[in-house]
């Protein structure tokens, strides 16, 4: 088992993916983001809904806002739809994937 630098939880499960932070030796860095999981049908990818508030001058009110993230699911972790989920940005893995899930939430 790997440190990754940042305080969470290591899995119990054992995997061997080579992009596994925590059993390879994939680099994790920049951003820690928090989200649910709203899709998880690609393979060992899933998508992070992260809400957030964005000021509006004009009306002096926050918005509510979301975005889409996609990020690799390792299978030690294997996040399903409707979990928390922590992600970290790392290298690109692919077109669109770029963060990594490193930790269940507890609800």
């Amino acid at each position: 088992m790997r440190n990754i630098g940042v305080s969470v939880v290591s899995p119990q499960r054992e995997c061997d993916d080579p992009n596994c932070p925590f059993h390879s030796t994939l680099p994790v860095r920049g951003r820690v983001l928090e989200g649910t999981v709203v899709k998880d049908h690609m393979l060992n990818t899933v998508v992070v809904r992260r809400d957030y508030h964005n000021y509006v001058p004009k009306y002096l009110r926050y918005e509510r806002r979301h975005s889409h993230i996609a990020a690799h699911n390792p299978p030690c972790i294997s996040a399903s739809v409707g979990e928390r989920v922590k992600i970290m940005e790392c290298r690109p893995l692919s077109k669109s994937v770029s963060f990594v899930v490193i930790e269940k939430s507890r609800s």
